[in-house]
C-alpha cells in the first residue's frame, strides 16, 4: 500500500509543473507531462493488483489533495527544493518497488511489471534531479533542454 500512496502522489508535481508556465519551452512540459500520465499509469496498475477497499481509496483522494497544495506551495517557495522532494520521493518508490519484488514468486508475472516501474521511477529521479540542478545554478528550466524520448 505505500508504494500506491507514493506513486499517487508523484504524477501531481509533473501535471502541475508541466501545465504552468514556468517551463515553456526547451521540451519541459512534454517531459513533465509524459512523467505524470506515466505515474498515472503506475498508479491505475497499482490499484488493480492491490485492489484497496473504498476508504483506501479515499485515503488516496485525500493524500493527493493534500500534497498537491504543499507541493504547489513548495514549488512557488523554491523550484529548487520541490524538484528535491520529488527526487527523494522517487527513491522511496525504487526503494518500495525493490521491497515488493523480494515478496513475488520468481515466476510471478507481476514481477516484471514492478521492474519496468522500479526502472521508470529511477528515470523520474534522475530527470527531477537534472531539473534541481538547473534550478541549483540559477538557470529556469526553459534556458535548458529537457532529457526527452525515454517513454
Amino acid at each position: 500500500m505505500s508504494l500506491i500512496f507514493i506513486t499517487e502522489a508523484l504524477w501531481l508535481p509533473g501535471n502541475g509543473v508541466g501545465n504552468g508556465s514556468s517551463c515553456t519551452s526547451g521540451g519541459w512540459i512534454k517531459t513533465l507531462l509524459e512523467e505524470a500520465g506515466n505515474e498515472r499509469i503506475h498508479l491505475m496498475t497499482l490499484m488493480e493488483v492491490a485492489k484497496p477497499r473504498w476508504y483506501e481509496r479515499a485515503l488516496v483522494i485525500t493524500v493527493q489533495g493534500i500534497f498537491f497544495n504543499a507541493y504547489f506551495l513548495a514549488y512557488l517557495a523554491s523550484p529548487k527544493l520541490a524538484h528535491r522532494v520529488v527526487r527523494y520521493l522517487e527513491e522511496e518508490a525504487i526503494h518500495s518497488c525493490t521491497e515488493f519484488l523480494k515478496e513475488l514468486d520468481k515466476d510471478s508475472t507481476l514481477r516484471d511489471g514492478v521492474m519496468v516501474v522500479r526502472a521508470d521511477e529511477a528515470h523520474h529521479r534522475d530527470v527531477d534531479h537534472f531539473a534541481s540542478d538547473i534550478h541549483f545554478l540559477g538557470h529556469e528550466l526553459r534556458e535548458s533542454p529537457a532529457p526527452s524520448g525515454y517513454h
